[in-house]
């Protein structure tokens, strides 16, 4: 409740704007109760970032390199198009060009996040499901940043639907299409 609330205030007012007595107003409880748990606004921004991105992904414990990609940036593109959490990235992006504490934060947050989708990546170069010539960390930003450029730089996120395209544009098609 508490996670949500914050991740409700820095969409809507922003990261400057942020406040720990709005986040408690919001969750209904007194502002002593947030600062038992997080010291203050970056711990508890951090901490409801976590939370939100451990328990909303993608189950990948199975699948080929390609279902699992496609799942991951199918989660990425339906989360970007709507949610919460995609309120926050602007407010996130912004504060990071300011602020060298959530800089750090959002680099090593951000490098986490990638990290299953270049290990997916990586898996599938290794036996044979995309072709060699395949930079897994490039391919996982090219992918990860088509979805983030449509959200942040027009005026429409990537539809989900056609993540299976940018798959086949960034890694190329299937074996089964070649």
């Amino acid at each position: 409740m508490i996670l949500g609330a914050a991740l409700e205030e820095l969409g809507e007012i922003g990261y400057g704007g942020f406040a720990i007595e709005s986040v408690a107003a919001r969750a209904g409880v007194g502002k002593s109760t947030i600062y038992r748990h997080w010291p203050d606004k970056l711990a508890l921004i951090a901490d409801a970032f976590r939370t939100f991105h451990e328990a909303a992904g993608p189950d990948i414990a199975r699948g080929s390199p390609r279902e699992k990609l496609l799942a991951i940036l199918r989660h990425v593109a339906e989360v970007v198009v709507s949610s919460t959490f995609s309120a926050c990235i602007p407010a996130l992006v912004d504060a990071a060009e300011r602020d060298q504490d959530l800089r750090k934060f959002h680099l090593h947050f951000q490098r986490e996040a990638r990290r299953p989708l270049i290990n997916v990546i990586a898996d599938g170069v290794a036996d044979g499901s995309f072709p060699s010539h395949v930079v897994p960390e490039l391919a996982a930003f090219a992918l990860l940043g088509a979805i983030f450029f449509c959200r942040l730089m027009t005026n429409k996120p990537l539809d989900p639907e056609r993540v299976g395209e940018l798959i086949e544009t960034v890694i190329g098609a299937s074996p089964q299409r070649a």
